[in-house]
């Protein structure tokens, strides 16, 4: 059988050395933000206290963090919460200080600002012994999550397919985390979540491109692995296209619609769904073919005694 004719036929593996390129100075630049500015942990990690306020009219930031600053707070954050009428203080965790004595100070202090018709919404409190734990837990967590996938999928496939998915798979978590390292966004439990979600969404669809390859490369007589997998990414580009569209469609709608609480969850999950697609393309086909797979690599194992069944 020759190789399939597909609607499209687009060389992606003609790219790849520029792939990599990009990836590459991606990745670095990825690294050296996170190794230079590191990551603008939120409390879940760092533990504090955070506060959210609700003001009648706008509210001035400036003035919010003078006054906090006079009062003895130089170290807290304020930040609107969606509009200028919501306000979010962050403090870092004081042990000379209670809980209760600490929240109530600093609400004696946004009442100067926005007078007692200020609505107080929320007082959460994370001490840093859970946020150690947690940061402790979600790394490992993400570490435990790539090895079982690196199993399966030498299990399922074959190991140069298992050392493409996961090389995949660093590759979007790295960058992904390295976009909130960039833009110093806030990285807290919610983005943690996404980032493990990421994981997901990428393995599946380079599963797919993985068994269009397996197929194609048992059922195409000619062909070098470079026109195969070519082929195999033409054919299941159609499926890549649709799927990507559609999460980003309602990841699009959360990030607009869904409220300040979710922002940094659908900004995660829109950079991962969007480098996910690419490197279930370019990173896991291209690791794989430069790990030299070949047809013999996905043949089916012939069982003993089949040859001599199969005699007349």
């Amino acid at each position: 059988m020759e190789i399939l004719k597909t609607k499209t036929n687009i060389d992606f593996m003609g790219q790849r050395k520029l792939a990599m390129v990009v990836s590459g100075v991606l990745l670095l630049v990825s690294l050296v933000s996170f190794g230079v500015r590191g990551l603008n942990y939120g409390i879940d990690f760092t533990g504090g206290t955070l506060i959210e306020v609700g003001y009648p009219e706008s509210a001035d930031l400036v003035q919010i963090r003078t006054d906090l600053a006079e009062a003895g707070f130089p170290e807290a954050t304020a930040q609107y919460f969606g509009t200028s009428h919501d306000v979010l203080v962050r403090l870092e965790a004081r042990e000379d200080v209670s809980k209760a004595e600490l929240s109530s100070n600093v609400l004696r202090v946004l009442k100067r600002n926005g007078g007692e018709e200020m609505e107080l919404r929320r007082v959460e409190f994370v001490g840093p012994q859970v946020g150690e734990e947690l940061t402790e837990q979600g790394g490992l967590a993400m570490l435990i999550a790539l090895g079982a996938i690196l199993i399966y999928v030498s299990l399922r496939f074959q190991w140069k397919f298992s050392l493409g998915a996961v090389a995949a798979l660093f590759h979007d978590v790295i960058m992904t985390i390295g976009f909130f390292s960039v833009l110093g966004l806030d990285f807290d439990l919610t983005v943690l979540a996404a980032v493990l979600a990421v994981i997901g969404y990428s393995l599946n669809d380079t599963i797919v491109v993985f068994d269009r390859v397996r197929e194609n490369f048992r059922t195409m007589r000619k062909g070098t692995a470079v026109e195969i997998f070519n082929a195999s990414l033409n054919q299941t580009l159609s499926r890549t296209i649709i799927t990507s569209l559609t999460t980003l469609l309602v990841l699009t709608a959360l990030f607009f619609l869904g409220g300040e609480l979710i922002h940094e969850f659908a900004t995660a999950l829109i950079v991962g769904v969007v480098i996910g697609t690419y490197s279930s393309i370019y990173v896991a086909s291209t690791s794989a073919l430069a790990l030299g797979v070949i047809k013999s690599d996905l043949m089916p194992v012939a069982k003993e005694g089949t040859e001599a069944d199969a005699r007349p």
